[in-house]
Formats: C-alpha cells, structure tokens, sequence
C-alpha cells in the first residue's frame, strides 16, 4: 500500500490510549485490508509531527475505521454519541473501537453539548496529537459534499495546527448508510496539500471569518473528492 519511506514515527505525546489503539488496529487492520482493496496517497502532507487536523468527506461509517489504518500516528476523531453504543456485528466493533482509542463523543441533539466537545478536540490538539473532524458534522446522505458547520474553522484557528484535507472514496460501497453487512470495494484515501488559512487567522471568535473559513476548508475537499457541492446542511438534505 505504501513504501516504508513513507511510514509515519508517530512522535505525539504519551497517550494512555495508544496500546489499545494499537492493539484494534493489529487485530482488526489485516482484515479489513484483506475486504477491501485499501491505498492511500499523499502521506507526505501529514505532518510527521506535532499537532495536524485531518478534515475528510463522509461517506459511511467506517471512514474513521480505515483512515487510522493508513496513518502510524494515532488519531482522534470526534463522533456522534451512538457510535459509542452501537449494536450488531459492525456496530460493536465500531463501539469497541470508539471507546477503547480514546475517541471523543458528541451529543449533536444538543447544540450545548456540541460545543463543548471542541474543547477535549483543542485538548488533542495542545498536546501534539492527530485530530480528524467531517466538517459536514454528519455522513451525506447521497454522496455529494454539504456545507461545514463552522467549529472545523474555530478549531483551525483557535489551534493554529496544520490543515490536512483528506478525501475518501469508495467506504460508501463497502458499508452504505442503512446496510448491516459490509461487502468488498476498492476503498481509496487522498491527503491532500495543507491549507493556508493565515488570512482568517486570530477569527476564531468571529463568526464570519469562521464562516470563511469552513468554506475554505469545504472547497479543498471538493477539489480532491470531486464531489458535487450542496451549500446546505446535511442535516437538513436528510430530513
């Protein structure tokens, strides 16, 4: 899938979490490579250290279970409270996953408790870590790219960390939304140039420049997914 040179040291600071990461990945990560045929390009964008956010489309939910796969560094993600939860065969793994790496859970029925999620997101950040966000805030419902929700652009600024954008293809036909059991494809990820959001620096608490921003960071997904854009919420296409 990649040459050894491009492997990554994994240089973030002790993470209490980093052995059970690891030890998911060591068990679970030969067979998913071996349901799907996995490739990654553009490792060199990520940074071989120090703080690094990730912003990827959404196409299914095990974007954040083939990501890590590609990346030696450990990654954080932020995710919705029922994949902490879930129930069947993936949904238990993907909890086990969830809960067992460290990862960050938000209520998005609560606007409140939404926000709050940012802060432990800064905390991985602060700390040197990989944050990985889905600036749409939820998975398309149809395969095209919705608007950002602006925390992506309070966390950029507010962080200052690289901006990675990243493009998934092809998790969508190994796991649609609404199917139970995954299937074989090709599944595909593109780590694209980091953003140079310095124009909008020292906005994060202004709501325009934040606005600004997410739809930066949306138009570098576009230009690496080739997604068709919707400027509207997800949420609100799914509905």
């Amino acid at each position: 899938m990649r040459s050894p040179s491009n492997r990554f040291a994994g240089t973030e600071r002790s993470n209490p979490k980093l052995p059970i990461y690891q030890h998911i990945r060591r068990i679970a990560g030969p067979l998913l490579r071996a349901a799907v045929r996995l490739e990654a390009t553009g490792l060199e964008n990520v940074p071989r250290s120090g703080p690094v956010i990730l912003v990827s489309n959404h196409l299914s939910i095990l974007d954040s279970t083939f990501l890590p796969l590609v990346l030696d560094r450990h990654v954080t993600f932020m995710a919705k409270a029922e994949y902490f939860r879930g129930r069947g065969l993936i949904g238990k793994f993907t909890s086990s996953f969830m809960n067992g790496s460290g990862q960050i859970s938000v209520d998005r029925a609560d606007q409140r408790a939404a926000v709050a999620s940012l802060d432990p997101c800064l905390a991985v950040l602060e700390q040197g870590g990989v944050f990985c966000i889905y600036p749409e805030g939820t998975r398309s419902p149809d395969g095209r790219l919705y608007r950002a929700r602006t925390g992506v652009a309070w966390l950029a600024l507010k962080s200052a960390a690289p901006v990675v954008p990243v493009a998934m293809f092809g998790t969508d036909r190994v796991l649609p939304p609404g199917r139970r059991v995954p299937r074989p494809a090709r599944v595909r990820i593109v780590f694209g140039p980091p953003l140079d959001l310095t124009e909008y620096a020292g906005g994060a608490g202004e709501a325009r420049t934040r606005r600004l921003a997410a739809d930066t960071v949306t138009d570098a997904v576009a230009a690496l997914s080739g997604q068709e854009y919707v400027p509207v919420y997800a949420t609100s296409a799914a509905t």
